[in-house]
């Protein structure tokens, strides 16, 4: 699935695609690509808190630019599209939002087939909703970072699982004026940290299991501050 970043969509078939080659419309980019089945769906993010589903089986091929994903949903007057997933309904996602709150709920939980999506993640007028993460077997713990560059790492067992959505539990504690930038959950490989480093450079630092340790404690606390000078914008989880 081929998702631009003005949200339009389309399917290729087969296996290996270069997204290098992929074209758009004049001013639009790739957003993301998603492989999965033709049977599985795509999840569309709203501002609102609704998630809104498209099965696959029914976007356009990729013959031409594809076709502009609110052709296929009601988005609600003043909506904005803020994240889109695409796979199989039995995938596990983190669902965390800039306040701090968090929750795991499967693809099939939000699945609707009505066009104007299914109510599913409370949100404040002030917060927004996180990139949902996949949640794997083999994850053991969560990374939370602040804006303050705080990082926070709590075991996956304090998480709570919605399957009828809600706005979940407090990830991190947070400063007055204060946002959670990322939510990532992580194996014993550790996480990676992108951010801003000297001279304006990107740079990346990578924190082993051992790393983490002074960063560890449980659900809702402050953390510790990141050692490392960059400005931290982004957490991985280290493959």
């Amino acid at each position: 699935i081929v998702v631009s970043q003005k949200g339009w969509v389309r399917v290729r078939t087969g296996h290996g695609h270069d997204a290098a080659q992929f074209t758009f419309k004049a001013g639009d980019m790739l957003y993301r690509t998603f492989e999965c089945r033709s049977i599985d769906n795509l999840l569309v993010f709203g501002s609102n808190g609704r998630v809104y589903s498209v099965a696959i089986a029914i976007l356009p091929n990729a013959r031409g630019d594809g076709m502009p994903i609110t052709t296929f949903i009601d988005l609600a007057s003043g909506t904005r599209i803020l994240h889109y997933f695409a796979g199989a309904a039995d995938v596990k996602l983190l669902l965390a939002s800039t306040a701090g709150y968090g929750f795991t709920a499967q693809v099939g939980d939000m699945l609707s087939r009505n066009k104007s999506g299914k109510a599913f993640i409370t949100l404040e007028q002030a917060d927004a909703l996180l990139p949902p993460a996949i949640v794997r077997d083999e994850d053991s713990a969560l990374a939370c970072l602040s804006e303050k560059g705080r990082l926070l790492v709590f075991g996956m067992t304090e998480i709570k699982t919605l399957s009828s959505g809600g706005r979940g539990v407090i990830l991190m504690d947070l400063e007055d004026h204060e946002t959670l930038l990322a939510a990532q959950p992580i194996t014993q490989k550790g996480v990676s940290v992108s951010g801003i480093g000297r001279a304006s450079k990107a740079q990346t630092v990578s924190l082993s299991a051992t790393a983490l340790i002074p960063h560890s404690a449980k659900r809702a606390r402050k953390g510790k501050t990141l050692e490392s000078k960059i400005k931290a914008v982004a957490l991985e989880p280290v493959i």
